[in-house]
């Protein structure tokens, strides 16, 4: 299995993850090439060598219009990403204006830059020539950092107004990340617990805690720590990406690196400002899941069935039984739940729904498992799925039950015998 690992000890930024992301291509200069092609407005992309504490890495200049983006509006720490959004609101209290004027462009705010709405720069990015996936990606990260901005600043998406040059760098920041994850295609990203960095920042609305509270709202449910670093480690745009493109948060797995790529911010710190990419292989597949325990004693045969497939609708990996004995000389049940981690709040809220119990315990497991996959395999009797299993030295084929049992009854054969006719079917197929 295809892994990639993001490595954000010091935290994140749209260019650090597309710097990073490029040095894991064989040919990283055509794919800059590449991303100039799309002619995003004004916007041009330089990959530049960069030395951060001896460490040979990358840094990704974005230009716009043949500059970058001025000191006042630039992202704290990394001072790439610079979107930072206006939400707005005048100096009295009242909504400034965001009208057209007669050349077509947009209103100024009092302070006297050009702004684009979210409803701009979903024409700007809809307009580029890439694949129909890279296009969804991008919307869908844009649009969960409009939604952080909207909700610290109270006001609709629609009024989030975007600094013109801030929001032509981070579409670019976002439709490189979003071609390159397409172009290495991980089958699983992890990313470290990411440090987003201490103090405070000074932004277009004045002084702010770090993390700004666009990021602190994007990374709800992931796991932050702030760290001795004082500044803004994580930008919006950098924490919209890992959120949007992580499978999970965590250490590094184990794995067989293939390739490394280290995208560097701007600053220098006593650590190497950078994110590190690891790019690698999977053969023997390991996880972590939860297993929620509980123990009934007043719950019917047809109760305690109904609830296992309400857990399983609810995305178990496994519920079983056990027959137990309780207090009192009671016999009873013991239900016990497999989840992923990210499912577990699910689990348990269907647990004291279809339960009668008053307590659920849990334990953190490490689970072994083979890789597996789905083949369709056609034969005589119709489409047969064959189920695939391999890792830890081993590998088994197996096919699926339902589809078994479908050609046993119309064969009248037992299942056995079902699987046998496939087998021959298959084995006249290959001589």
């Amino acid at each position: 299995m295809r892994i990639l690992y993001l490595d954000c000890g010091m935290g994140a930024a749209g260019d650090m993850l597309t710097a990073a992301l490029a040095e894991l291509l064989p040919e990283p200069d055509v794919f800059v090439e590449r991303l100039n092609e799309l002619a995003i407005p004004g916007v041009r992309f330089t990959k530049e060598r960069s030395v951060k504490c001896g460490i040979i890495g990358t840094h990704m200049s974005v230009k716009i219009h043949g500059g970058e983006e001025d000191a006042e509006h630039a992202e704290h720490g990394h001072g790439a990403d610079g979107e930072h959004a206006e939400h707005g609101h005048g100096a009295d209290g009242e909504h400034a204006e965001h009208g057209h004027g007669a050349d077509g462009e947009h209103g100024h705010h009092g302070h006297g830059h050009l702004h684009r709405s979210m409803a701009d720069i979903e024409r700007i990015v809809s307009c580029l020539k890439i694949p129909e996936k890279v296009l969804n990606d991008v919307l869908a990260v844009y649009h969960m950092i409009a939604a952080a901005e909207s909700h610290v600043h109270g006001v609709p998406v629609t009024e989030i107004h975007f600094h013109e040059v801030g929001a032509m760098d981070a579409i670019a920041d976002v439709t490189a990340v979003c071609l390159l994850m397409n172009e290495i295609a991980p089958q699983e990203v992890v990313v470290s617990p990411v440090h987003v960095g201490s103090g405070q920042v000074r932004c277009a609305h004045g002084i702010l805690p770090v993390p700004a509270p666009a990021v602190a709202y994007i990374l709800r449910d992931v796991p932050i720590y702030g760290g001795g670093v004082e500044g803004e480690l994580c930008t919006p745009t950098g924490a919209a990406l890992l959120k949007y493109f992580a499978t999970r948060f965590g250490g590094m797995p184990v794995m067989k690196t293939q390739a490394i790529g280290y995208g560097m911010g701007k600053k220098d710190f006593e650590a190497a400002n950078c994110v590190r990419a690891l790019l690698g292989d999977i053969r023997d597949k390991t996880d972590v899941v939860s297993e929620l325990s509980c123990n009934v004693d007043d719950m019917t045969a047809e109760e305690v069935s109904f609830a296992m497939e309400r857990l399983f609708e609810g995305g178990a990996k496994e519920v079983y039984t056990v027959p137990i004995g309780m207090k009192k000389s009671r016999p009873g049940t013991l239900i016990r739940v497999m989840c992923s981690e990210q499912d577990r709040e699910n689990m348990l809220r269907l647990l004291f729904k279809h339960t009668t119990t008053i307590g659920v315990r849990e334990t953190l497991t490490q689970r072994y498992v083979l890789e597996r996959d789905i083949e369709h395999v056609m034969t005589p009797y119709g489409e047969v799925r064959r189920k695939n299993v391999s890792g830890y030295g081993t590998a088994r084929a197996k096919y699926e039950y339902e589809d078994l049992a479908r050609i046993a009854k119309e064969q009248d054969i037992s299942i056995r015998e079902a699987a046998g006719l496939i087998n021959i079917s298959r084995n006249k197929e290959k001589q």
